[in-house]
């Protein structure tokens, strides 16, 4: 299997409970997370794992990091800063997983407009949007 050399990295004000809610409602498993020692609440470093895609998180607190790169959560921008796009075999599966999980739906499963495929947008508690689609855009 081919492993992408790009993989999305996203910071959460509450990174266990995105972890929880991104392997429940979304169906990503945990592939590592690194808790601090001393307080489980801070993750240093999750990866996770989609069909064969990933994406990195941790959580968003104060420091030289933060200041150098200038992290922010989607709330703190006030909006997203960038959309999550993954491909899944089955968008209205996916779509009803998700929607019994809790997520915010914010488009239904359509076909999309243009191009092939299906697919549906979720917006998580942190406010990241997630786009979940039929359309491979690696069968091109």
């Amino acid at each position: 299997m081919t492993k992408s050399r790009l993989i999305p990295c996203l910071r959460y004000e509450d990174a266990p409970a995105a972890i929880a809610f991104l392997c429940d409602a979304f169906g990503f498993a945990r592939h590592a997370v690194y808790a601090d020692p001393d307080d489980p609440s801070i993750i240093h470093h999750a990866q996770l794992t989609l069909d064969g895609g990933m994406v990195m998180l941790g959580s968003a607190r104060s420091g030289e990091a933060a200041e150098l790169y200038r992290w922010k959560t989607a709330r703190e921008a006030g909006g997203i800063t960038m959309c999550v796009s993954a491909y899944v075999a089955d968008p209205d599966a996916h779509h009803a997983r998700a929607r019994a999980a809790g997520a915010e739906i914010l488009t239904e499963p359509r076909d999309n407009p243009g191009y092939p495929g299906r697919g549906y947008d979720a917006r998580d508690p942190e406010g990241n949007v997630w786009n979940f689609g039929s359309y491979d855009p690696w069968a091109g």
